[in-house]
């Protein structure tokens, strides 16, 4: 049975997320032509932190979201706060040197850190709960968490890590289907429609102005950039676009052109027993398996499943994503194929060519940034996206430029021809993952 919950008051696309949103402010549309020192596209995790990064440092900011605040990935994602930033950062070494392979990695442990701060500082109520884990799903995988055991005690991982083989693996999980996994007690989950919520009202405190209903219409360059939005305009000294897989190749054709918005989907059952939550998820741990296609999961703190895992290129939604999603889920947990699913949805997340984000300013208007494209694990990496550009608007741009100094593809052959590629690329790696 699949109880489809209705688009929340405020125009929320249905999901558990959005019925479970804590009461939060609606912001205004723009009706009138401002100017400030920052204006910023985007009311997601990126928008949102970058706009408390510049007001805590004294910068007039405006935030302009074309829906709701955390209308897009950011308030329907896994809800997995995971150290690291992109994936297999070692490829990178010949662009960035062994030095700058080692800040990003450090820059992952810091992004955490950054989403904890947040939290306790301002007393955001998202559910945040400590314990992940990488499962293996064949010995190629328990060979990566041995590995990434190692680095990361090599590069002074301050939290408990600790590994598990198939006769151990039971501590953590009630499923047979891994060979071993690694626990993190510096990663975990979260809430994060609330944590994007919160944030905002954190924000608004902080003297943000914040727009919501207010789409991004055109941008004219210059030494003092405008954005143009149905009623109204902002001028301002610096623009930041943080738009992700929405950002559109209209509104500026560099930045759009090198992500793709795919399709990520979740399901969430009924409320569990405490006994069925105690035989599956025996410490409250969040998960995810370690190949392209993975599935991720963990309990909400009403003890129901999200389950997580389908990724599409087409840009169209799957017609039924509970039955697309139930047979992944009934693997994992045989003692759930019969349960209840009360809600199902998905969004847009950003790809890039090399899955790893893109912080940059635009080649021609050194003063407009962007930070884009993070493959599905978001909530931590926007965090610190939002970290790098503040850092670079006040003369700290180093480890700004490390990113900026990354290339990335453009995708060829416009809007048009992105999603077959990417699809034809993600097949390559789906297929490599079943070696």
């Amino acid at each position: 049975m699949l109880t489809k919950t209705p688009v929340h008051s405020d125009n929320y696309p249905a999901s558990f997320y959005a019925a479970s949103a804590n009461k939060h402010d609606n912001y205004p549309q723009l009706q009138e032509n401002i100017d400030v020192d920052v204006a910023i596209v985007g009311g997601g995790f990126s928008g949102i932190n970058t706009a408390i990064e510049l007001a805590q440092k004294g910068f007039k900011v405006a935030l302009l979201e074309a829906r709701k605040i955390g209308w897009g990935a950011s308030g329907r994602n896994g809800g997995e706060l995971i150290r690291g930033i992109g994936h297999n950062i070692e490829q990178f070494k010949p662009q960035i040197g062994a030095e700058g392979v080692d800040a990003i990695t450090l820059m992952g442990f810091e992004a955490v850190d950054i989403v904890k701060q947040r939290i306790n500082e301002h007393h955001i109520d998202c559910d945040l709960r400590w314990g992940y884990c990488d499962l293996a799903l064949k010995p190629k995988h328990m060979d990566e968490i041995h590995e990434d055991y190692e680095d990361l005690k090599r590069m002074g991982y301050s939290h408990e890590l600790k590994l598990y083989d198939q006769h151990s693996i039971q501590e953590v999980i009630g499923s047979t289907q891994y060979l071993g996994a690694m626990s993190d007690m510096g990663s975990g989950h979260l809430h994060p429609l609330n944590l994007a919520l919160g944030e905002a009202a954190v924000a608004k405190q902080l003297g943000v102005q914040l727009y919501e209903d207010s789409a991004a219409i055109s941008i004219i360059k210059g030494n003092k950039p405008v954005v143009k939005t149905a009623l109204g305009q902002v001028s301002c000294q610096f623009l930041v676009l943080a738009g992700n897989a929405y950002i559109g190749h209209k509104l500026e054709p560099y930045v759009g052109g090198k992500v793709l918005p795919a399709g990520s989907y979740l399901v969430a059952t009924e409320p569990l027993t405490e006994s069925q939550c105690a035989d599956i998820i025996p410490q409250n741990m969040s998960f995810a398996d370690l190949r392209i296609a993975l599935d991720y999961f963990h309990l909400s703190a009403d003890n129901r499943l999200l389950f997580g895992g389908l990724c599409t290129y087409s840009g169209k939604d799957p017609k039924d994503i509970s039955a697309r999603l139930r047979p992944n889920l009934a693997k994992v947990f045989p003692q759930l194929a019969n349960v209840n699913i009360d809600y199902e949805w998905g969004g847009m997340i950003g790809i890039g060519a090399n899955r790893l984000p893109q912080i940059g300013r635009l080649p021609d208007a050194n003063n407009i940034y962007f930070a884009q494209a993070y493959a599905g694990h978001g909530v931590n990496a926007t965090h610190m996206a939002a970290k790098l550009i503040s850092e670079a608007l006040t003369s700290q741009a180093e480890r700004f430029d490390i990113f900026a100094g990354i290339n990335h593809m453009t995708f060829p052959g416009g809007p048009a021809l992105r999603s077959p590629l990417l699809a034809a690329g993600m097949l390559y790696h789906r297929l490599l993952d079943k070696l």
